[in-house]
Parts: C-alpha cells; sequence; structure tokens
C-alpha cells in the first residue's frame, strides 16, 4: 500500500480501503486457485497493482471523463481491470477471460469489494456483443495476434501494458509511418514509477 500511495497520495478513503483490501482477498483464493505465483505475491501490489495502475499513471487524461466503458481482455485474476476499477469508479468495466477458475477469482474480488463497476465475463473476446469505449489489456498475447480478437470491439482505442521490444512486435502489424503519425505511442513507465522492476515496462497506446 505504501508504493501506491507514494504515486496517488490523493486518493479517497474508499479507495484506500478497497486497494488495501486487495492482497488479502488474493491471499485467500490464491490458496484456492493459483493465479499468482507465490513469488509474485511477495511483491503484490508492485507487481499487479502498481503495475496496472501504470495506465492511470499515462494515461489518465483519457480514462478520467466518466461514464466510459471499458473492457479488460485476458483479465485473468482481474488485472488491469479491478485496480483500475477502483481508481475509475465513474466508468464501467467489463472483465472477459476465457479460462474460468481465473475469472472466477476476478468475479469474487469485485463481489467482495462491492465493485458495482464491474461486470465478468467468462467468454472469449471475439464473442462478446457490441462496443466499447476502450479495450485494456495487460501482456497477454503478441499484438499480431490481439488485435484480431478485438477488431470492431472499441471506439477511441486500445492500452496495453507490455514488455520487451514492443516496437518491433507493432511493425509485424502496422508500417512504419502509422508510428511516426503518433497514431500508436509507447510510454516508459519507468517515467512515472521509479521503482527498478519496471525499467524494461511499457504502456502501449493505439
Amino acid at each position: 500500500m505504501e508504493q501506491i500511495l507514494k504515486y496517488f497520495p490523493d486518493l479517497s478513503d474508499l479507495q484506500r480501503e478497497r486497494f488495501a483490501a486487495l492482497k488479502p482477498l488474493y491471499e485467500d483464493w490464491n490458496s484456492k486457485i493459483n493465479v499468482i505465483s507465490r513469488k509474485d505475491m511477495d511483491s503484490f501490489y508492485e507487481h499487479h497493482v502498481l503495475h496496472s495502475l501504470a495506465i492511470a499513471a499515462t494515461c489518465g487524461n483519457v480514462l478520467e471523463p466518466g461514464g466510459q466503458t471499458i473492457l479488460d481482455v485476458g483479465t485473468g485474476g482481474g488485472f488491469p481491470g479491478i485496480p483500475l476499477a477502483i481508481f475509475y469508479p465513474q466508468n464501467k468495466f467489463t472483465l472477459c477471460d476465457s479460462i474460468g477458475k481465473k475469472i472466477k477469482v476476478a468475479a469474487a474480488v469485485a463481489e467482495a469489494l462491492k465493485l458495482d463497476n464491474v461486470e465478468v465475463v467468462n467468454a472469449r473476446a471475439e464473442s462478446l456483443p457490441g462496443r466499447y469505449d476502450w479495450v485494456v489489456s495487460r501482456a497477454v498475447t503478441s499484438m499480431d495476434k490481439f488485435l484480431p480478437w478485438v477488431r470492431g470491439k472499441y471506439n477511441k482505442g486500445i492500452i496495453c501494458l507490455k514488455g520487451g521490444d514492443v516496437e518491433s512486435e507493432l511493425e509485424v502489424c502496422f508500417q512504419r509511418r502509422m508510428l511516426e503519425a503518433k497514431r500508436v505511442t509507447i510510454s516508459d513507465i519507468s517515467l512515472f514509477f521509479k521503482e527498478e522492476w519496471f525499467e524494461t515496462k511499457k504502456v502501449l497506446v493505439i
């Protein structure tokens, strides 16, 4: 929690309570269904919660307006969707994953926190009806595989948490002129969060 408050000191009392409750909830569920490695549980707030909130740190201006709909594709146990739903209570989040045991955890955590702005769906993204303002994801797959999953699912754009050589990965999907025209932007999370773990982590916006 110290790391969360270090970067986001203006959280409301309810937001602080909900963020503080996350680790005990995930520890309890992780003892039943292994969704987070034991090693990662030791760095839960840094590797999962703060990493999810890198979207708020880098793209806060586009997600800040209320009334937006956001689809979290491949949410697993609820990341980045649940931390973002706590941070942006004015927006509606749909958390989607095709693996039933993982999405069960996300649903239980959202219910325990009384997140009435969260809907959880056990399905593949391609099968979902309708469109959302934004699609978000965290390290789900390579972009050449991911983009077909979400084609026609968003009105405003895609925000992905990625690692590694993102530019080379994008060149498989886009012509360089699109990258140069800033229709695709890449932000280094290390410019916002100073922990060493974030040195290779990026936020990609399409």
